[in-house]
């Protein structure tokens, strides 16, 4: 593990500590949507129905209706998820490609 970085104010250390710990149910979170996403790779019929345009939108949209309630700002919720769509096609072309 790389040296911590600095301490700007005493005030960090525990700011620091949620978002690790956050950080850490975030990928817990990821690990089970991936294992969905490699689910849907292995039952869809043909390699042309990965890649889903209608839905993409429909993801994004439902995305930013839970962001606006939860007070996530669109502009931090849509391309994080516009980037894992992204990444989670790639992953599920490539359980596609492998059964």
């Amino acid at each position: 593990m790389s040296e911590r970085a600095p301490l700007p104010c005493p005030e960090m250390q525990d700011i620091r500590e949620q978002i690790d710990a956050l950080d850490k149910r975030l990928v817990a979170l990821l690990a089970d949507r991936q294992k969905l996403i490699a689910a849907a790779g292995k039952v869809k019929p043909t390699r042309d129905t990965v890649r889903d345009e209608a839905r993409i939108e429909e993801v994004i949209a439902l995305v930013l209706a839970e962001a606006k309630t939860a007070g996530l700002a669109s502009n931090i919720a849509e391309p994080v998820w516009r980037q894992l769509i992204e990444s989670s096609i790639a992953y599920e072309y490539g359980v596609f490609d492998k059964r």
